[in-house]
C-alpha cells in the first residue's frame, strides 16, 4: 500500500488499517471520519484516517457509544 496518496477507497483503507471493509463503511454511515464522495465512490482522505486511529486507540470501534469522531 503506497501510504504516500491523498486518500484511499474504502477497500484500500480497511487494507492499509486492519479494520474490517464492512467495520470501515459502518463506520463512514455514523459519519466518525469526513469522506469524499466522487460519484458512487467514496475517498478516505490519508491524513483523517491516521487521526482517527490515533483518536480510537483501545476503543471498540464496534460500539458507536465509544467513537471519538473527526468533523
Amino acid at each position: 500500500m503506497n501510504s504516500n496518496k491523498l486518500a484511499m477507497t474504502v477497500e484500500e483503507a480497511a487494507e492499509y488499517t486492519g479494520i474490517g471493509r464492512n467495520t470501515m463503511r459502518q463506520l463512514i454511515e455514523w459519519k466518525a471520519m469526513p469522506v469524499l464522495k466522487v460519484g458512487r465512490k467514496i475517498l478516505i482522505p490519508t491524513d483523517v484516517l491516521i487521526k482517527f486511529i490515533s483518536l480510537n486507540q483501545n476503543v471498540n470501534l464496534r460500539d458507536k457509544s465509544e467513537i471519538h469522531k473527526i468533523s
